[in-house]
Parts: structure tokens; C-alpha cells; sequence
């Protein structure tokens, strides 16, 4: 099984694809999977809680800087 890309820093608890915390330079550790299931029933209120049809809200999630180009 392939190792995840996403990492966590139990120091500042921040999720990363580095190998170092940005935050605080502690060594990051494998992420725990994501609690998901195709089968969850209240995901629609989740997300009406989380507000997430908002445009504003995809606005504030973090983008990845693309250096290939």
C-alpha cells in the first residue's frame, strides 16, 4: 500500500504534504484517514452546516502553487 501524501504535525496539529511542519518545524507524521463513508446519510446537513454551496467558502480553502509551469 502506497504511503499517503497527507501529513500531520501532533505539535500545532496542521495538516501538510511536507515532511516538516511549516508552522512550527517539528517532524509530521502519516495523517489519519478521513472518517468517510458513501453510505453517510447526514452529509447533506454537514455541509449546510459548513455552509459549503457558498462561494466564499470555496474562496477560503487553501490552492497548491503549481512550480512545474
Amino acid at each position: 500500500m502506497p504511503r499517503q501524501l497527507l501529513q500531520f504535525c501532533r505539535v500545532c496539529e496542521v495538516y501538510t504534504l511536507k515532511t516538516e511542519c511549516p508552522k512550527c518545524q517539528a517532524k509530521v507524521t502519516q495523517a489519519p484517514p478521513l472518517k468517510w463513508s458513501p453510505e453517510d446519510k447526514r452529509a447533506h446537513l454537514r455541509r449546510k452546516l459548513e455552509n459549503v454551496e457558498d462561494e466564499e467558502w470555496s474562496n477560503s480553502l487553501s490552492r497548491f502553487n503549481n512550480t512545474d509551469d
